[in-house]
């Protein structure tokens, strides 16, 4: 039956992709925005979604819930339909995308160690790696890949092509550990690194986010310490439907009194304040909270 689903859920997408690679970039946007406030809904939990919504903004009002949620379905779609102008976005990146404190990048190159970039899954994370590359910093990103076998390897495809060719899948349980022996291969070559730091995971270590306790992952904290590694963080907002603008923020400064907590801790209020910043186009349907 799972085999089944996938099929169908891979059937559509390539159907869709189709229609938004024929009907151009700001059209397919457009549309998939409105596909997704329609089905979004439908496919996710709501009680979930509100509930993470109430841990981080625990005095919001119910319009103000309802517009973030309205408006983190339209960025799902958006970020759907783009993965087939990838090309343009990338060609084409001084019109769409803009950078500020690019200057910092020049500052972490003359350092001459090895970076972890890190971020959250806000307006098209996607483009994060690109730009990266883009300036000229060879980085191997960490993903998780998709759970559907059909689809993934399209995913895959679609990555390495156009946004960061060295892509390390992130292990998942009952599938092998090819993940973790390409990641530590990564780090012993002093490579940079690029990895979303919101995600729910299965290994890591309990750590405030706002107010509540989430397992969060401690590879930032352990190559910092470890391995002399540089934590970048860089936010990313959607603006004019198709623009994108990018922070590249203050390095996090490691102490010696510091360990992997109090660096996970500080991981995690960055990450805080570019949800309280961009609400609305911060990915609300991850179980995040869940230990």
């Amino acid at each position: 039956m799972k085999s089944i689903k996938y099929f169908f859920e891979f059937f559509l997408v390539i159907i869709f992709f189709f229609i938004f690679k024929i009907i151009g970039l700001k059209n397919s946007s457009n549309l998939s925005c409105f596909i997704f406030k329609v089905i979004g809904p439908l496919l996710r939990n709501k009680n979930k979604i509100k509930s993470n919504i109430q841990i981080a903004l625990p005095n919001i009002k119910k319009n103000k819930e309802k517009e973030i949620i309205n408006k983190m379905w339209c960025n799902y779609g958006r970020v759907f339909a783009e993965y087939m102008h990838l090309k343009k976005l990338r060609d084409n990146n001084f019109e769409y995308i803009k950078i500020n404190n690019v200057n910092r990048l020049e500052e972490l190159r003359k350092k001459n160690k090895p970076i972890l970039f890190f971020s959250g899954h806000f307006a098209n994370f996607e483009l994060l790696a690109m730009i990266i590359e883009e300036k000229k910093f060879k980085v191997s990103a960490i993903y998780r890949p998709l759970n559907n076998f059909f689809l993934n390897p399209l995913m895959e495809y679609l990555r390495k092509k156009y946004l960061c060719n060295d892509q390390i899948p992130k292990s998942i349980p009952g599938k092998g550990k090819e993940g973790t022996r390409i990641l530590i291969d990564k780090i012993k070559s002093k490579k940079n690194i690029a990895i979303m730091i919101d995600q729910k995971v299965s290994q890591g270590i309990k750590c405030k986010l706002f107010a509540k306790d989430a397992l969060t992952t401690n590879i930032p904290a352990q190559l910092a310490l470890k391995h002399g590694y540089l934590l970048q963080p860089l936010k990313i907002k959607r603006y004019n439907q198709i623009n994108f603008e990018i922070d590249v923020c203050d390095t996090l400064e490691v102490n010696t009194n510091d360990n992997q907590y109090s660096i996970t801790r500080k991981i995690n209020q960055i990450l805080e304040k570019m949800i309280l910043d961009n609400p609305e186009q911060w990915i609300w349907t991850h179980d995040r909270w869940r230990i």
